[in-house]
């Protein structure tokens, strides 16, 4: 069968004077010694050949051959150079010898020499395990030995494949190599990774149409600030006959339930890993758990924690959500580690009474934890409150431990943040501010931290190259210590809250905010986006409550990992 436009048995040679066989003009070309016609062309744009030969390549992977050939006879275009067109023929019939010798016409066309080698290797492995799997083991050593090791090309692959040697059956052989077994498959597999070393004017990548269309749609949604639904790489549940749009509706901008259960001022909320589960501090002493209902969104009260006093201006939720840690104001030297699932205290923490234990971070292994304060404090804890490690004379303001498991970020009472290794006691800067830092948090890569920074509002800086990468515009942040987020689908929105009593979103490439949240009537102090539901945000506030926020009602669905609808066209 005819394959990627060697139709009607026509073949040819690699020529220039062909352009690498795409479209032609009427015109004879002399190919060694013989006077060949090319095909006259209608088409003379190369943006319409190339939309042409996309066309052909899409219809013949649908299986309509004759329509993709009547489409390349009619426009005189060629799908794919004749020699590449007859070099995936041979290659998907299994025909060894031919692809080899087809290697040698398509050699001009390729960048490198290095090409050729790799990909003659790439042949010879796949000829050689289907040999292998044919039980053909003489003619396996005699490829083996005679032509893949004197190619001199990635011996350690080579001795992989000799291994594969000491397989007795097929189901072995594939099991080892990771291989799909001899047939259409694998040399599809092949061929896609033969047709990287070949210029798309000689033969287009595999499903370049679809290919073209997922980046247009990507874009689209990349470039839609209200995009917050995980993306479907299936073309099948998109319509291509419209742009990509997202209303403000569908983003978590209507308040869908008010949390009363506090009767003072709410300085922290934070949803645990996994979303199930939020927490919140205040000023009346007391930790109140919710659980979140993941078909409504809706919390119900779980449990509260109480005996904290001075109130509850910092939390934070072990990595496998077991434990939460409870820290107070600037003058509270305890800190509580309290166990989610029996509701006991684990450990009331108070090393010194002059110290100040404002703030804290878990490691990634969950049974350390750091804490500190602006006192001078900077300890490593382990679950049963024994100070592991310490560092003196750090004014902590706010901790991060990042994934490495022995490194802390910590922002000072110097306007800085700067990195402890507790390792080998070694420490860093990475990044100066002009104005104090009053809390920071990281993503999940741990490369882009958020900051809240004293009458300067939130900053986002890239911490690996250390760089400001962009100052959010609008939030009013005095003295006050606001938390900020990062959050929805791939974190790629901010939220913080303000001094103005309202919530703030921005995208993460724009200044701009792209929504501001009104019903608080006092300063939001913190919020926090949920990591498993993209559409669920909570804030709290001065004002006594906690806010959960979602898309219109006409968005939100029955289970809240689509609450925000996915590839929705308005």
């Amino acid at each position: 069968q005819a394959s990627n436009g060697c139709h009607n048995g026509e073949s040819a040679s690699t020529s220039n004077d062909l352009q690498n066989g795409t479209c032609s003009f009427e015109e004879n070309v002399e190919i060694n010694g013989d006077v060949h016609k090319t095909i006259s062309t209608k088409i003379r744009s190369q943006t319409d050949q190339d939309i042409i030969r996309l066309i052909g390549q899409h219809l013949r992977g649908l299986g309509l051959n004759r329509t993709a050939e009547q489409l390349m006879k009619e426009s005189g275009c060629r799908l794919d150079h004749p020699s590449a067109a007859k070099f995936q023929a041979h290659v998907m019939d299994g025909d060894w010898p031919k692809a080899e010798t087809d290697l040698g016409d398509l050699k001009q066309l390729l960048e490198t020499q290095h090409s050729l080698v790799e990909m003659k290797f790439l042949l010879l492995e796949q000829k050689y395990l289907e040999y292998l799997e044919d039980g053909h083991v003489l003619e396996a050593l005699q490829c083996l030995r005679h032509e893949l090791t004197p190619l001199r090309f990635n011996t350690n692959r080579v001795h992989e494949l000799s291994s594969y040697m000491m397989c007795s059956t097929g189901e072995e052989l594939r099991r080892m190599s990771h291989w799909d077994g001899k047939g259409v498959h694998s040399r599809q597999k092949l061929m896609e990774k033969l047709q990287a070393f070949l210029p798309p004017s000689v033969m287009l990548p595999p499903r370049r149409l679809q290919t073209l269309l997922n980046q247009a749609v990507e874009l689209q949604k990349d470039r839609c600030p209200y995009h917050n639904s995980k993306s479907d790489s299936n073309l099948d549940n998109i319509s291509l006959l419209i742009d990509h749009t997202c209303t403000k509706e569908q983003f978590p901008c209507e308040t869908v339930q008010v949390l009363k259960d506090h009767c003072d001022e709410v300085w922290f909320c934070r949803f645990s890993n996994d979303g199930k589960k939020l927490a919140t501090g205040s000023k009346d002493t007391t930790v109140s758990i919710w659980d979140v209902n993941p078909d409504t969104l809706e919390l119900t009260h779980r449990r509260t924690f109480e005996g904290h006093p001075g109130g509850v201006s910092f939390l934070a939720w072990s990595p496998d959500d077991t434990y939460l840690i409870a820290c107070g104001p600037d003058d509270s030297s305890d800190l509580w580690v309290w166990n989610i699932a029996t509701g006991g205290l684990r450990i009331k923490m108070n090393h010194s009474p002059e110290d100040s234990l404002t703030t804290c971070a878990w490691n990634k292994d969950g049974k350390r934890f750091v804490c500190g304060g602006t006192r001078g404090q900077f300890y490593q804890c382990d679950l049963d409150g024994n100070v592991l490690d310490s560092w003196e004379g750090v004014r902590v303001q706010c901790l991060w431990c990042r994934k490495d498991g022995k490194t802390v970020l910590a922002a000072d009472t110097h306007h800085r943040i700067r990195g402890y290794n507790f390792e080998d006691l070694t420490d860093f800067n990475i990044l100066q501010e002009g104005h104090s830092v009053m809390s920071f948090t990281c993503d999940d890569s741990g490369r882009l931290a958020l900051l809240n920074v004293a009458t300067q509002g939130v900053h986002l800086w890239d911490i690996e190259d250390r760089v400001l990468v962009r100052k959010f515009q609008g939030v009013t942040q005095g003295y006050y210590t606001i938390h900020s987020c990062f959050g929805g689908v791939n974190q790629v929105f901010i939220a913080s809250g303000s001094e103005d009593n309202k919530v703030y979103i921005w995208h993460i490439k724009r200044e701009m905010p792209i929504a501001v949240l009104l019903g608080h009537t006092r300063t939001v102090n913190c919020v926090s986006w949920n990591p498993t539901y993209p559409s669920m945000l909570a804030s709290a506030s001065d004002d006594g409550t906690v806010r959960i926020w979602g898309p219109a009602e006409r968005y939100r669905s029955n289970k809240g990992q689509s609450i925000s609808i996915s590839n929705t066209n308005v």
